[in-house]
């Protein structure tokens, strides 16, 4: 019953990069969120405004699955394509021309996370189909497209547009790393520095998070999805569980296990497979459907770790933040996340 994350495209996953948290799911999250805002972008803003004026370094060489791709100058004109992007140079202080909303925020496609704004609305663009010619009608002078499929021929049409940078070598199907997504864009744009200053704040954030919370090391945990499509769980390499793992958490064997050569950041699971996602925490969230339908179903219920509590649904903005991985969208959900697992890691 396994399918290759490839083969589940085909569904009404690909709206939302299969198994990333939609829009469709919004709650009233945003309208309580102003504070968390603040407090879990402020080391994210304060490196871009620090550092604007006077780092950056060019010309900039990054290497790519497609090979190394030089920045002559800072860039004018950006277009940020990829999972993230758009919100990661938004946070450097880089407003894109254009960019793709993968998570339907609107407006101007960021997260209530996000403090930093745009002084002009960028373009909203697609995600997984792309306008070639409303791209190249924005006129940039550089494409970021960091975290995506890694599919040759699109990136191929994008460089014929303006300089690209895509995916590091070995990061197919969304597997960029946040630390990766961060510091490939902070080049990019110039800004190494600034880039840095965030990951380390991310760091020393879960590290206080982790010191506060000894008993969640070696603890095995699923993070689990259910669409109109069934169920599935990520594996290694996926910015949700790579969050959980900075815990102390430790990716469930039974999960890992299911995954071929082909499966990219998740795994689909029939009914009678649910048992596998079974350990001593599940996360799960729910994609195009309400929460009630992963709840309330009574296979879930019976699962061993559900049974016992051990389990938590997120969905609406905290969910989107979770998939999201960018260093802004990590600190506001580990804010918000933090009393569930606490609860449910008991």
């Amino acid at each position: 019953m396994k399918k290759s994350l490839t083969a589940w495209a085909g569904t009404v996953l690909v709206a939302c990069l299969a198994f990333a948290g939609c829009g469709s799911q919004k709650s009233n999250d945003s309208a309580n969120s102003s504070a968390s805002t603040a407090s879990s972008s402020a080391a994210t803003s304060s490196a871009a405004d620090g550092s604007a004026a006077t780092e950056a370094v060019f010309p900039a060489t990054i290497d790519t699955k497609f090979g190394p791709v030089t920045v002559k100058e800072a860039p004018q004109r950006v277009v940020a394509l990829g999972w993230g992007d758009a919100e990661v140079a938004l946070s450097l202080g880089v407003q894109p021309v254009g960019a793709a909303d993968w998570l339907a925020f609107g407006g101007n496609g960021v997260g209530p996370w996000v403090s930093e704004s745009y002084e002009k609305a960028p373009e909203i663009l697609g995600t997984m189909e792309l306008s070639y010619e409303k791209i190249a009608a924005l006129k940039p002078d550089l494409i970021l497209d960091v975290k995506t499929s890694g599919d040759k021929e699109r990136h191929d049409k994008l460089s014929q547009i303006a300089t690209t940078v895509s995916l590091p070598e070995g990061a197919d199907n969304w597997l960029t790393s946040t630390k990766d997504q961060v510091t490939m864009i902070g080049a990019a744009l110039g800004k190494p520095k600034a880039a840095a200053a965030q990951l380390d704040a991310v760091e020393k954030k879960f590290s206080e998070v982790t010191a506060a919370h000894p008993d969640w090391k070696g603890k095995s945990v699923t993070v689990a999805t259910k669409t109109s499509e069934g169920w599935g769980a990520y594996l290694k390499g996926d910015t949700r569980l790579e969050f959980m793992t900075k815990l102390g958490f430790v990716q469930n064997p039974k999960v890992q296990e299911l995954a071929t050569a082909d499966s990219g950041f998740a795994v689909q699971l029939s009914a009678e497979q649910l048992d596998a996602i079974d350990a001593d925490l599940i996360a799960a969230f729910p994609i195009f459907i309400d929460t009630a339908q992963i709840t309330d179903d009574a296979t879930w219920q019976k699962v061993p770790a559900v049974a016992a509590g051990h389990a938590f649904v997120v969905d609406g903005d905290l969910s989107n933040a979770f998939s999201l991985g960018t260093p802004a969208a990590q600190l506001w959900a580990l804010d918000k996340l933090t009393p569930l697992i606490e609860k449910a890691a008991k």
